[in-house]
């Protein structure tokens, strides 16, 4: 096991680490009371405001796509192929879990549409069919 730097805390604390990094870093808090104990001075200087630039940029998601972003991403259609690159790397290098989330959710929701209006189209056509047989039966005589 590695030791843990405060950065790597705080990284835990803004749940930003990969799962298993994140079930690491539980593990090595649970067998070591100095590690909760940093937690705690970390939770601490953040109730007291004590904010570094770093810390700012990493709460506010500041590196990280805007959900609109990320839709163009998925659709294929982000204005700068540099743009493109960066959410790439930012989803499969860096490993943002917010953003990868954020993707999924879109991708759920696309699928989600798509079954809408295949749906509809099915409902419509039903109709059509419907509208354009009637009149055209017999009534079967009893």
């Amino acid at each position: 096991m590695r030791t843990l730097t405060n950065a790597d805390l705080e990284a835990y604390l803004n749940e930003e680490l990969a799962v298993e990094e994140a079930t690491s870093v539980e593990e090595q808090i649970r067998e070591q009371p100095e590690l909760k104990e940093r937690l705690l001075e970390i939770l601490a200087r953040r109730d007291a405001g004590v904010h570094s630039l770093g810390e700012i940029w990493r709460r506010h998601r500041v590196t990280c796509p805007t959900r609109p972003q990320l839709q163009q991403y998925l659709l294929g259609v982000i204005p700068s192929p540099e743009e493109s690159t960066y959410i790439s790397f930012h989803l499969e290098q860096i490993g943002c879990r917010l953003c990868a989330a954020n993707l999924a959710d879109l991708i759920a929701a696309s699928e989600q549409s798509e079954e809408e209006a295949n749906s509809q189209q099915q409902s419509t056509r039903r109709r059509k069919y419907f509208q354009s047989s009637v009149g055209r039966l017999r009534k079967e005589d009893k």
